[in-house]
């Protein structure tokens, strides 16, 4: 009965180590971005961290292994088990040290979590286990563990409870083993009521802190954002959060700013109009992205336009701004419009597998701030645009900025144009954003900007219009590079722009 137990504690202990570096990783590419460089590096020094957990586990007494596995295992869960929640405020309040904070809280987890396994296996031993039953019982279970934790991290962990809450979860397992190790070998171990009691506090504290996770998390959004945050959620894809102050409506994902509702009204009118002006007789348009509505809004001000089919990959975006109040008064209730189908897919697999043809093409992502996004600004991406655009039709694309990311920005454009499309690159002024860029783009190479527009804007007029298509000098155009799957140079440019902005 004791053996099988501590052959089972195993899956459990192996489900956690797992758990903790799955979510330092998850954590890291919300805040910093850049997945594969945060996951890298998290794998790596949380691997390294176990080879010299398991180095210092042969300086443990054989009469000691077991309370060394019963202390280490309420160790484990109280560092682990806060370590979600304790970064996410140091980034919020403390943003300096948060590098510091996020590789020694691996580093320290791994080295417990690197204990563990050899402690098990020594345990074993000394009960007279046979040598290969028990290297193959212990590691199967080990395998196991990891296997079950891959699954439920992505599908139902993270999406449902978030990443501060799974932390804890993951904490009390680990201080559960502890405890009930501790009640089955209580006549081989020392200060029995020493160990129970420190189990149970730490089972308690981290229970406080699962409750509490909410409070928690919205405290330290508090001090990320500044201002009042009216909704915030994880879902499987991003962490959306909408604050506001006095009549300003902000959304962020990821921590990065999407809109301002005081001025969204600028970026939104120059990403529509100007292709749409000059598309009278367009009757359908397809949205990537702009599952917030507010592109749709402008779209449909466009009496002649029958149907509009938007594709957005996260249903609880599109869901936020169909259903709460002050969102569907900003966007209008586009979202709802009988005009309008709203897919949730990816945008690359929806256009590969349907066939339809559009008058326009209206792109509104997200920065390529990963390689997730990335790969929606590549050469095969844009390659796959052009097959549903109509021979007439025009498409755009949101660019970053021209002034603060021109690497990004002139890439974009010769993706496009490595794509066999022709480009018309422009700019405007967001106050929230600065210079912001946008790329229109045709299989005609005759587009002209709209010297009028057939309703009242609130931004636009012939005199703006032009000016967004001329660049001054300090944003003047520069040889690009195509953004290639196998390579992602987009990302790297992104990131290097947007750093050196950053210092």
């Amino acid at each position: 009965m004791r053996d099988r137990t501590l052959v089972i504690s195993v899956l459990i202990v192996a489900s956690c180590g797992l758990g903790y570096e799955l979510i330092a990783g998850a954590l890291s590419s919300y805040l910093l971005g850049d997945s594969i460089l945060q996951f890298s590096s998290i794998i790596g020094c949380y691997l390294f961290a176990m080879g010299v957990g398991s180095w210092l586990s042969r300086y443990v007494k054989d009469e000691d292994v077991l309370a060394r596995f019963i202390d280490i295992e309420v160790l484990v869960g109280l560092l682990g088990g806060i370590s979600a929640a304790l970064l996410f405020v140091v980034f919020a309040w403390l943003s300096a040290p948060f590098r510091t904070a996020l590789y020694a809280l691996v580093f320290l987890t791994g080295v417990l979590v690197g204990m563990e396994i050899p402690l098990v296996m020594r345990i074993l031993n000394a009960r007279r286990a046979a040598f290969s039953d028990l290297v193959s019982r212990v590691l199967t279970f080990d395998y196991l563990g990891a296997l079950a934790v891959s699954l439920v991290f992505p599908l139902v962990l993270a999406p449902r409870l978030g990443l501060s809450r799974t932390g804890f979860l993951f904490g009390m397992l680990n201080a559960a083993v502890a405890l009930y190790t501790t009640r089955l070998f209580r006549d081989e171990l020392p200060q029995v009521p020493l160990r129970t009691m420190r189990a149970l506090v730490v089972i308690a504290l981290l229970g406080a802190g699962f409750a509490g996770s909410d409070r928690l998390t919205h405290w330290a959004e508090r001090g990320l954002f500044g201002d009042e945050i009216i909704h915030s959620e994880s879902t499987p894809y991003q962490r959306l959060v909408i604050t506001r102050w006095k009549d300003d409506l902000r959304l962020y994902i990821n921590g990065n700013l999407q809109f301002s509702s005081r001025d969204e009204h600028r970026y939104h009118e120059a990403l529509v109009h100007p292709v749409l002006q000059a598309l009278p007789w367009a009757r359908t348009v397809l949205v990537i992205g702009g599952g917030d509505g507010l592109a749709l809004r402008e779209i449909l001000r466009h009496r002649q336009i029958e149907h509009v089919t938007l594709v957005d990959l996260d249903p609880a975006m599109t869901t936020l701004f169909s259903h709460s109040a002050p969102l569907r008064a900003l966007n209008r209730d586009s979202l709802r419009d009988a005009r309008v189908t709203v897919v949730n897919a990816d945008a690359a697999q929806w256009m590969e597998q349907n066939a339809e043809v559009f008058d326009a093409i209206i792109v509104d992502l997200p920065d390529p701030s990963n390689f997730g996004l990335g790969k929606l600004y590549s050469v095969p991406m844009y390659r796959l645009l052009s097959r549903h655009l109509a021979e007439k039709g025009y498409a755009v694309v949101q660019s970053t900025s021209p002034y603060y990311a021109p690497r990004s920005f002139w890439g974009i454009d010769a993706t496009l144009r490595e794509a066999g499309l022709h480009t018309w690159p422009y700019h405007a002024y967001v106050p929230s954003f600065g210079e912001w860029g946008f790329i229109l783009a045709g299989k005609r190479g005759d587009y002209t900007p709209p010297a009028r527009y057939d309703m009242p804007m609130r931004f636009l007029d012939a005199d703006s219009t032009a000016l967004m298509f001329r660049f001054p000098p300090d944003m003047a155009p520069r040889a690009g590079h195509a953004n290639r799957l196998n390579e992602q140079s987009l990302v790297h440019d992104f990131e290097r722009d947007w750093g050196n902005v950053i210092r």
